[in-house]
């Protein structure tokens, strides 16, 4: 361990072999920090918190912090926090609270400087949140997700897998896995293929997540009828089950095109 002697390390901490500890910076009583981990300056990781191994925490982090919610009253919540994750300058990460008691995030994510992530959210592995990004309580970021710069997310929103919103967007409903949204207020611009290309999905996958997309978004149908219509065929692929599960699933509604 390699630890500035400016910064203050409660000795309670476990703080893991390799793991620097950059000027100024503050670790709490009850932090665990994975080994090869590094904190630059004037970071604070404070409260119940758990961070993997090889995770990058850039200057003026706080993470750990109490969450922005009138109800908590100091009860007792974390923080978990996978591997190899890279926290950019400013970026503010909340434990949970009692409703769910902790806020998670996966592994080989990317959160840009000033990005927010509020209580009791969920962020899967490999998620980019661009800078200024900004999740409210309860919200779930599903694996490969990209959510652009100034984007403001309603609290109990999921985005699903490999979606992607665009810069200075806002939204208060459910993106569907596979696809693409932007504006504000926020409307469907298609599938995501450029993710899907990039990723190696087939053309057969591409293909059946296009019908999908066009049966549900842009029939005549409302939305429980294109559910129907959807489900009448027992041949789809993985991805569009998942991406009519998710539909199924929703409690704030589905964006619209």
């Amino acid at each position: 361990m390699k630890v500035h002697k400016t910064a203050l390390v409660h000795p309670d901490a476990i703080i893991g072999e390799n793991v620097e500890v950059g000027p100024f910076a503050i670790i709490g009583k009850d932090v665990k920090i994975g080994k090869n981990t590094k904190i630059e300056a004037n970071a604070v990781i404070d409260g119940d918190t758990e961070i993997g191994e090889d995770c990058h925490i850039f200057t003026g982090a706080a993470i750990g912090t109490p969450p922005q919610d009138l109800k908590y009253r100091g009860e007792r919540t974390k923080v978990i926090i996978g591997n190899r994750n890279v926290i950019r300058e400013y970026v503010t990460i909340n434990r949970g609270t009692v409703a769910v008691g902790e806020t998670k995030i996966g592994d080989n994510n990317l959160f840009m400087a000033y990005a927010h992530v509020a209580h009791d959210c969920v962020i899967g592995n490999y998620v980019v949140l661009a800078n200024n990004a900004t999740l409210a309580g309860h919200v779930v970021i599903e694996d490969r997700a990209v959510i652009g710069g100034m984007t403001p997310i309603h609290q109990f929103c999921r985005i699903g897998t490999f979606a992607i919103l665009g810069g200075g967007s806002r939204t208060n409903k459910d993106i569907p896995p596979y696809c693409k949204a932007a504006g504000s207020p926020i409307r469907m611009y298609g599938l995501n293929t450029i993710a899907l290309e990039r990723n190696n999905f087939s053309q057969d996958v591409r293909n059946q997540l296009k019908k999908a997309y066009k049966i549900f978004f842009r029939s005549k149908m409302n939305t429980t009828q294109a559910l129907a219509q959807l489900k009448k065929e027992t041949n789809w692929c993985d991805e569009v089950k998942y991406f009519i599960q998710f539909i199924a699933e929703s409690e704030r509604g589905i964006t619209k095109e």
